[in-house]
């Protein structure tokens, strides 16, 4: 599969065009969509001028930067004008977006072509993607198992060749539990960083808007251009020598399935080998996570859908709607106390980050589910499907921190692992530049003779 960097580079060479690009990425799509249901709207007709244009425009001289013509899906949270607005819910049938989400501006400006709005978890209340008005997303690696949510449409695009990178939501996890799932990297930035206006929102709390992609140098690219600066290039790696990173050990890996873990620890392993100094620190509060997230989420959820529950509640799905139900149950005074939680856990990852350049622990504690399953089990216990997957990316929600997931290899079912890094509040570049020091040693060290061992 073509990253957006060999595309650019191809691009401007004039080896390849973007027409022709986009054309593989529909053609994909129309190969692999029937069998993986990533995408709820293909938007061919207006890829492909996009696409004419932008090949246009290079031949003119003008050159918008690194995401000029790379054919990118959205997830169908993602206002674009003239176009509907799903949330993978039959609440919003007839919807139509009357002008752009500020991201979508912000890309449209940049020169990216959009080839359709991808599949979620309806509303983006859940982690499987398997509530959706339009069914169930299916994981390119085995279509019987889920690809994560709730942009699981968005990662199966990208894992699949459907595009070149996606843009996701996370509220609790829902950019790196899908990339996690489906082999490829997820970013969160630090919350506030990128703007929410004009996406459907969950918990505006705690929702971020963030890539999907296949290298950290991709997603540095569409994390730029989501915040309107479209012209800035990856920043350069950290070394590895030397590298602080700190492992939360309890709670976070007290849970693990063990195949996942062997991949954790092996990564671990590489990165200590290349000269990383990793060490373990305690998140103290660690079992407030879930009663902190649940409560703000819930709340602020049910507040969102209010007239929209009591006005047509037989058009969102089961699941979905009795969550929001619940919602309506939650005191004030428990969503304050939640609120302060929140600043206690926030401190807490503040503390843990003081001495470290990341901290790194598994994204998801499983593979990908089977499609449908409420609960699998871990060891000798079994535990609900969501609140596992939730378990280690909810808390990074809750205190805005950045987090980033990448591949470190598969299951003896070849069912991709991730890890996840996670940085200091509003410093994405600096959770990049570990991550592209990271993304070495992830699935395997370099050789030797590559001259980046130790660098």
């Amino acid at each position: 599969m073509m990253t957006i960097q060999e595309f650019g580079r191809r691009w401007r060479a004039r080896e390849v065009t973007a027409e022709q690009v986009t054309e593989e990425c529909l053609a994909q799509i129309e190969a692999e969509n029937p069998r993986l249901n990533a995408f709820i709207l293909v938007m061919a007709d207006q890829a492909r001028q996009q696409a004419r244009a932008a090949d246009r425009e290079l031949a003119a001289g003008h050159d918008r930067g690194p995401l000029h013509g790379v054919p990118i899906s959205v997830k169908d949270l993602y206002d674009i004008r003239g176009t509907a607005t799903t949330a993978a819910s039959r609440v919003r049938d007839g919807h139509v977006a009357a002008r752009d989400a500020a991201t979508i501006a912000h890309l449209r400006q940049a020169g990216a072509v959009f080839v359709g709005k991808t599949n979620l978890h309806e509303f983006a209340f859940g982690t499987t993607n398997d509530d959706s008005a339009f069914g169930p997303a299916r994981n390119p690696h085995d279509p019987s198992r889920s690809p994560g949510g709730s942009s699981g449409g968005s990662a199966a695009s990208v894992a699949a060749g459907m595009a070149l990178a996606t843009l996701g939501t996370c509220t609790g996890g829902s950019i790196r539990i899908p990339a996690a799932a489906c082999g490829i990297v997820g970013l969160k930035p630090s919350f506030g960083e990128i703007s929410t206006d004009g996406i459907v929102p969950l918990s505006r709390t705690f929702d971020h808007a963030g890539p999907l992609t296949q290298t950290v140098a991709d997603a540095s690219l569409v994390y730029h251009g989501l915040r309107g600066d479209a012209g800035a290039v990856p920043p350069a790696p950290m070394p590895v020598s030397g590298l602080r990173l700190a492992v939360p050990r309890r709670y976070f890996c007290d849970l693990l399935d063990d195949e996942v873990r062997a991949r954790f620890e092996e990564a671990l392993a590489r990165l200590r080998g290349a000269g990383a100094h990793v060490s373990d620190v305690d998140i103290h509060h660690a079992s407030a996570i879930a009663p902190v997230y649940l409560v703000v989420v819930l709340a602020e959820a049910a507040a969102y859908h209010a007239a929209t529950l009591d006005s047509m509640p037989e058009q969102y799905t089961a699941p979905v709607r009795l969550r929001l139900e619940m919602g309506r149950y939650v005191l004030g005074e428990d969503y304050v106390r939640a609120l302060a939680g929140r600043e206690v856990l926030r401190r807490e990852v503040d503390a843990s980050l003081a001495q470290h350049d990341a901290l790194v622990l598994p994204t998801l504690p499983i593979p990908a589910p089977p499609i449908g399953a409420t609960s699998v089990k871990v060891g000798a216990t079994t535990e609900p499907v969501r609140n596992l997957m939730l378990r280690l990316t909810q808390l990074f929600n809750v205190t805005g921190h950045p987090a980033i997931s990448l591949p470190i290899g598969t299951t003896s079912s070849e069912l991709p692992c991730g890890i996840q890094l996670v940085g200091c509040r509003a410093q994405t570049d600096g959770l990049l530049r570990v991550a592209l020091a990271c993304e070495r040693y992830a699935i395997s060290a370099p050789s030797p003779r590559s001259g980046v061992l130790g660098g």
